[in-house]
């Protein structure tokens, strides 16, 4: 598969990985809510298995990588500003679900069935996502 291919699913990889696990830690230790916690983690565990679907190596994705030259890497500075937990929250929902747009899209490359478990785990999402709302504006406010 192109490199360049890999260095976008490396990213998005890591980037669905790293939101959806602040958004665990949030339901974890400032929720401490045990059904939310996991099925963040269970859709986190899903994510990794879809991803073998595509029968890519991890040292395929690894190898791809470029950090020190990826031109996205700079932040904006909406990035470097969050008010509170609510607002990490949805940073990073919205962080995850970009990302498993683009995995679900680029998986079309090579598996169908990589593409649906990617589109059903973003529906998913957008049902956590739902759910922890409700929880957090209750703490936080509207």
């Amino acid at each position: 598969m192109d490199k360049k291919i890999l260095r976008i699913i490396d990213a998005n990889q890591n980037r669905a990985l790293e939101g959806i696990r602040v958004c665990e830690e949030i339901t974890r230790f400032i929720l401490a809510n045990k059904n939310l916690t996991l099925a963040f983690k269970n859709l986190r565990h899903r994510i990794v298995s879809t991803a073998r679907d595509w029968n890519i190596a991890n040292l395929s994705l690894l190898n791809s990588r470029n950090s020190a030259k990826d031109a996205g890497r700079a932040s904006i500075e909406s990035e470097l500003k969050r008010i509170n937990y609510k607002d990490i929250f949805f940073a990073n929902i919205q962080r995850t679900k970009e990302s498993i747009r683009v995995l679900e899209e680029f998986s079309k490359l090579k598996s169908s069935k990589a593409s649906q478990g990617f589109k059903n785990i973003r529906y998913r999402l957008y049902q956590l996502e739902k759910k922890t709302y409700s929880k957090l504006r209750h703490i936080c406010g509207d």
